[in-house]
């Protein structure tokens, strides 16, 4: 068995600002008691002996990853580094060997991770409506200026709904990653950004559909479940980076180690919902 030596790997600090939804916090001691469930969507290893050492990959999510291996800020270069590859589902591979600098017994590296393959190509399909209501309200529409403002939920749509909610998934697919166990909301960026209960659905053509901000323990499936559209999958609540209770919807897609929102046609049973692009905080009632 090869030994494991000074192995240091993190989520890069290279990684980008957003919503943090695919970037779990890190969960306090009493929060890790509490049950709160925040898993790295990929782990690092760092496995050597004399000079010759192999970096391995898990997949902690049940959906493909792509990752990237690089040198730690202020690390030494080596050859070969940065990489970046796709880790399928579940999967545990060595990406590289490695060979220390001259004079180190230690490499330091980051590892950064981002869901879905950047390969996979959405198709145009429709969505039904994540919950059941008589009314439909929009609390922020796409490009809304709360939160909506990054490539990745540029095209997300907050649904206004009381706590405790049904959320019925909008397409057939994989429960990929879920994050538990979070209460309470805020405003406060640094505090409260991904701290937002949520499942992560994959479809079968690779994109991605997220339903945040769910209640505490409102998770309803587990990671690799298969649920079919109109299956109840959490809650909805008023989790992390909140003004209000809202179900937080978006189709992503991997664009190349980074997420992009994608638009979705949603259909409600009076029709297709159309959503007025606004830079508003809250946008107007969606009503087919």
């Amino acid at each position: 068995m090869i030994p494991v030596l000074n192995a240091w790997a993190g989520p890069g600090a290279n990684w980008r600002n957003g919503w943090r939804l695919d970037r779990p916090a890190v969960a306090t001691p009493a929060q890790r008691a509490a049950g709160v469930e925040a898993p790295a969507l990929a782990v690092l290893t760092l496995e050597g002996a004399g000079d010759r050492w192999q970096a391995r990959v898990d997949n902690r999510v049940a959906g493909p990853v792509q990752v990237e291996l690089r040198p730690a800020a202020g690390a030494a270069a080596l050859p070969g580094l940065p990489l970046q590859t796709v880790v399928a589902a579940g999967a545990s591979i060595v990406v590289t060997h490695l060979q220390p600098p001259a004079g180190s017994t230690a490499i330091r590296l980051d590892l950064t991770a981002v869901p879905g393959d950047p390969g996979a190509r959405a198709q145009d399909v429709t969505y039904q409506l994540p919950f059941d209501a008589a009314r439909i309200q929009v609390s922020q529409g796409p490009r809304g200026r709360f939160s909506h403002h990054d490539a990745e939920n540029r095209d997300a749509i907050d649904f206004a709904l009381p706590e405790g909610t049904p959320v019925l998934a909008a397409r057939a697919g994989t429960v990929m990653q879920v994050q538990a166990g979070y209460q309470g909301n805020g405003q406060n960026r640094d505090h409260d950004l991904g701290r937002a209960n949520l499942v992560r659905v994959l479809h079968e053509d690779g994109s991605m559909a997220v339903y945040a901000h769910l209640r505490h323990h409102g998770v309803l499936v587990r990671p690799g479940e298969q649920v079919q559209a109109g299956q109840r999958i959490g809650l909805s609540g008023n989790t992390g980076y909140s003004a209000a209770p809202h179900l937080h919807f978006a189709v992503q897609v991997n664009a190349g180690m980074r997420l992009r929102s994608i638009p979705a046609r949603i259909v409600s049973p009076h029709g297709e919902l159309h959503f007025a692009r606004t830079t508003d905080e809250a946008g107007a009632s969606a009503l087919p």
